[in-house]
């Protein structure tokens, strides 16, 4: 991804820069310069064999493919606490073209809005006596992208299989692989999410440019939502872990994936790039696809979330403000050990890197038996601002 922005970044900010956003202008310049001198470094020695490599700092912003290795790690590690020992389901929510549209143009009401009615939809049939009858908790976590880079808002869900009962005296379980209806997920999903849009709508808080400018007006609205009233939204659950190392691995790759990895990107001549993708519609067959440059970036910026925009969510006895009770609580109607004391992390990030993954960072890569050690540190460039003439 840093070669592409760097091959085709400028012409791509010259022409559509105007339009960018803060965080989508910073994700480029983010990516372009990790692991270079622009970001400054240091030079590391083997003790045994007298090895150099320079090592560059990373960029550190969530949508660069190469910064993830680590985030992910401690991300995991956190959540192995939490890990429950009971069945985990997987649940997507997805929404239909009508919505996804509003959605490209009002990214930060429309993705809250789905995370609360999914969540909502969650919570409420899971706690109806017909059904479990109890308190869940879940993990939600939104993507934005198809395997073509288009624009497809949906999320993902990892929930426990069971909850608590309304008493605290009881943990509910699921029965044998099967968690909550997804034809009544489904249709309360539809509801809720609706609804919720239609409050958005009459509070001003959507906005519509270019082609759907005419959405601005309620009737409009109403036209172009009219499908989506008697769609079938899609809901599915995914079969239940193996297991909690099995959970943590597939959600791990989930949380803290971009909308295309480098591994992914095939090759970049005569003003195109080419990279793989899976197409679902057609059984499951990898092919490759060529984009102008102007248009991969294009497809790649417009899964930059907007700054400070959460896409990791938690609810139910999972939510932030009471996880640590409730766990206690679940792990006591589980009969499971008590979760043990948090230990500090070390500080330095190549020896959290090392406990968190088990592969070292300060190994000789030539020999594989000395240590890399830092023998000098390279400075950040200074960036000049020139000062116009005004004599």
């Amino acid at each position: 991804m840093a070669d592409v922005f760097r091959h085709f970044g400028r012409a791509f900010r010259d022409q559509h820069g105007a339009s960018l956003s803060s965080a989508q202008l910073h994700a480029m310049t983010a990516i372009e310069d990790c692991r270079t001198a622009a970001l400054g470094g240091h030079v590391e020695q083997c003790g045994d064999c007298g090895h150099q490599r320079v090592a560059y700092n990373s960029c550190r912003n969530r949508n660069c493919p190469k910064c993830q290795g680590l985030a992910r790690a401690k991300w995991m590690e956190d959540r192995q606490a939490e890990l429950l020992e009971v069945p985990y389901f997987h649940v997507v929510f997805t929404v239909p073209a009508e919505i996804e549209v509003i959605a490209f143009q009002n990214q930060i009401v429309v993705y809250n809005i789905l995370f609360r009615a999914a969540a909502e939809t969650l919570r409420v049939i899971a706690a109806d006596p017909k059904h479990l009858g109890a308190e869940i908790g879940c993990l939600a976590v939104l993507h934005t992208w198809g395997q073509a880079l288009t624009h497809h808002p949906h999320l993902h869900f990892l929930i426990p299989g069971g909850g608590i009962a309304p008493d605290g005296k009881s943990w509910v379980p699921c029965r044998h692989r099967y968690f909550l209806p997804v034809q009544v997920l489904s249709s309360l999903f539809r509801g809720l999410f609706l609804h919720y849009l239609d409050k958005a709508f009459a509070a001003g808080e959507l906005n519509f440019f270019s082609a759907y400018r005419h959405l601005h007006e309620p009737a409009a609205f109403r036209r172009h939502l009219a499908p989506a009233y008697n769609a079938k939204w899609v809901v599915y659950t995914k079969r239940p872990f193996a297991g909690p190392a099995q959970v943590l691995d597939y959600v791990g790759r989930y949380t803290h994936r971009v909308a295309i990895c480098n591994n992914r990107l095939a090759s970049m001549d005569d003003g195109k790039v080419s990279f793989r993708w899976k197409d679902y519609r057609d059984n499951n067959r990898q092919k490759t696809m060529t984009l102008s440059g102007d248009e991969f970036i294009r497809r790649f910026l417009i899964h930059v979330l907007p700054g400070g925009f959460h896409r990791i969510r938690y609810f139910g006895f999972l939510g932030n403000c009471h996880r640590a009770r409730k766990l206690a609580l679940g792990r006591e109607l589980l009969g499971m050990a008590a979760a043990g004391a948090a230990t500090d992390p070390p500080a330095d990030y190549r020896d959290r890197f090392e406990a968190l993954t088990g592969q070292s960072l300060r190994e000789c890569p030539h020999c594989h038996t000395g240590i890399m050690v830092v023998i000098a540190c390279i400075a950040r460039p200074k960036v000049c601002h020139s000062v116009p003439d005004t004599s």
